[in-house]
C-alpha cells in the first residue's frame, strides 16, 4: 500500500497571516534571542552605548531574518508511504517506509519529519533529515505493532522546517494518509474430518452430479478457443452445426462460522477476554476452511453475511479464496459488539436451505437462545458450538476445571439438538477444542454403529 503527495514550502506574501505564521514559529532559542536583541537595545539608549545598540540589534534581527528566510522557502518536497505488509494480525509488527523526494532545483534545509499514529501502535516517529540535493530523495521506516484488531489510520505525514540556526520551524502536512488493519490471530488447525462435508469438494470429494448419463448432455454451441475433444457429435449431427458439451460446475462443499456478538452474551474486555478469543476463533476456522476448498461464509448473529456475494451470500466458485478470506478478515478486524438480544435474525438467514457445515462460537445462552439453535442444527449438514460461558471464563484456569451448572445445561441441549458442543475454559488453545470435537464425533459415530471418520 502506497500514498504520495507533494508538499509546497512556500510562503505567500503579503498575508498579514502568513508574518504571524512566521513568528509563531520561532524556537525557544529565536525568542531568547529577540528578547536578548529587545533588552540590549533599551539598555543602550538608557546608558547611551552605541556600541550595545548594534549587539542589540543584531540579536533582534538574526531570528526575524531567519523566520522570513525561512517562510519563503521556495523548494518543494513530495513524499509517499508504504505498509508492509497492510494487513497484519493482531501482535505482529508492519513496517512503515517513508520516502521523501525534493522535486525543487533548490537543496532543502533541515528536514524533520513526524508521522501521526494511533497511541495504540507505539511512539510517534520522528525523523531528522539532513540536507537534501536538489532532485534527491531520502527513505526512512520505522515499525507499528497492535495487540488489539482494528483499523488505525497513519498520517498526514507532518515535515518540519527548520533554519541553520536553528531559530525558527515551521510545520507543513501532507493531506495523504494510509489505513492498517489489524486482523484477528489465527490459530492453524489440523485437518479433521467434520459432518457437512458430502456436499461438494470436501474432504470426501464427493461430487453432486448435474448429468445422468451421456443421454442428459445438454449441449451449447462452439465457441472460438473450445476444445475440439469437447465436441458432442449426437449433438452435430442433430443440429447441423459444432456443439460442445458444457463444463460441469460441481457444488463446493459450504460452511457457515456463525459469530455471537450480543453485547448481553460477554463480559470483560481486552485481549484476553472471552469476546476477543471467539473473534479469533472464528477468523481460525474461516482460514482453515477455505484453504481446504469450502464455499465459506462468515454471520453474526445481527444476520449480516461476509462476503455476501449473491442471495446466499458464501463466496461464489469463481471468486479467489485469497479475496473471500480478505473481506472476512477485515470485516472481523472491525466487528464489536451488538445490540441483539437473540439470535433469530442469523435464524432467519439460515432457514432458507441445507447450509452444509455449521461452526457456531457462542457466549452466553438462555433456554429461548439455546431453542433458536437447536432449530438451526435442522438446516445444517454438521454442527459445531463453542460455548463461551461467561461464569467460567471470568475465573482462573485452576478454578474453574469446567462449566457452570448453567453452562452445562446449555451444552446439554445443544447435544440433544444434534450439534457437537464444547465449553470453552479460559486459556485453551482452539487446536486442542478442535481435535476434541473430532474425537467426540468419532465417538457418536462408533456408538450409533455409523463409519467413524
Amino acid at each position: 500500500m502506497t500514498t504520495a503527495g507533494a508538499v509546497h514550502a512556500e510562503g505567500d506574501r503579503g498575508d498579514r497571516s502568513g508574518v504571524r505564521t512566521a513568528l509563531a514559529g520561532l524556537t525557544t532559542r529565536g525568542r531568547s534571542f529577540l528578547a536578548a536583541g529587545v533588552a540590549a537595545a533599551v539598555c543602550a539608549y538608557v546608558l547611551g552605548q552605541s556600541d550595545l545598540l548594534r549587539v542589540g540589534l543584531l540579536l533582534a534581527v538574526l531570528p526575524l531574518v531567519c523566520a522570513a528566510v525561512l517562510y519563503r522557502t521556495r523548494y518543494r518536497v513530495a513524499g509517499s508511504r508504504r505498509l508492509s505488509p497492510g494487513r497484519v494480525p493482531a501482535g505482529s509488527e508492519s513496517r512503515v517506509h517513508l520516502r521523501m523526494e525534493n522535486i525543487s532545483r533548490l537543496p532543502t534545509g533541515l528536514l524533520m519529519l513526524q508521522d501521526r499514529v494511533p497511541y495504540v501502535l507505539g511512539p510517534r516517529p520522528r525523523f531528522v533529515l539532513d540536507r537534501v540535493e536538489a532532485g534527491g530523495r531520502r527513505e526512512v521506516s520505522y515499525r507499528v505493532r497492535s495487540d488489539l484488531r482494528g483499523r488505525y489510520p497513519l498520517g498526514p505525514l507532518q515535515l518540519r522546517l527548520s533554519d541553520p540556526f536553528g531559530m525558527c520551524e515551521l510545520t507543513r502536512s501532507f493531506s495523504t494518509y494510509d489505513t492498517l488493519t489489524v486482523i484477528p490471530r489465527v490459530e492453524p488447525l489440523p485437518p479433521v474430518r467434520l459432518g457437512g462435508e458430502a456436499k461438494g469438494y470436501g474432504d470426501g470429494r464427493q461430487r453432486s452430479l448435474a448429468l445422468a448419463g451421456e443421454d442428459d448432455v445438454i449441449p451449447r454451441g462452439y465457441r472460438y478457443g473450445d476444445d475440439l475433444r469437447r465436441v458432442h457429435w449426437r449433438s452435430t449431427a442433430r443440429f447441423g452445426e459444432l456443439m460442445v458439451r458444457r463444463e460441469e460446475q460441481p457444488q463446493r462443499a459450504r460452511c457457515t462460522v456463525l459469530l455471537d456478538t450480543r453485547a448481553v452474551a460477554y463480559e470483560g474486555a481486552g485481549p484476553d477476554s472471552a469476546f476477543e478469543w471467539a473473534v479469533s476463533g472464528a477468523a481460525s476456522v474461516l482460514v482453515h476452511m477455505l484453504e481446504r476448498g469450502f464455499s465459506v461464509r462468515l454471520l453474526t448473529d445481527t444476520g449480516t453475511s461476509v462476503p455476501g456475494e449473491g442471495s446466499d451470500g458464501f463466496a461464489g466458485v469463481s471468486q479467489e479464496s485469497a479475496d473471500a478470506a480478505g473481506l472476512m478478515m477485515d470485516a472481523l478486524a472491525v466487528v464489536d459488539h451488538s445490540d441483539e438480544d437473540g439470535l433469530s435474525r442469523a435464524y432467519d438467514v439460515l432457514r432458507g436451505g441445507n447450509e452444509g457445515l455449521l461452526v457456531a462460537f457462542l457466549g452466553d445462552l438462555d433456554e429461548e437462545q439455546a431453542a433458536v439453535l437447536a432449530r438451526m442444527r435442522q438446516r445444517s449438514g454438521g454442527a459445531l458450538a463453542f460455548l463461551l460461558d461467561s461464569d467460567t471464563w471470568l475465573r482462573e484456569p485452576a478454578d474453574a476445571p469446567g462449566p457452570s451448572d448453567g453452562g452445562e445445561e446449555r451444552l446439554r441441549m445443544l447435544r440433544e439438538a444434534g450439534w457437537t458442543a464444547l465449553g470453552v475454559p479460559r486459556g485453551v488453545s482452539l487446536n486442542e477444542l478442535w481435535r476434541q470435537a473430532d474425537r467426540e464425533r468419532s465417538g457418536l459415530a462408533a456408538a450409533a454403529g455409523g463409519e467413524g471418520p
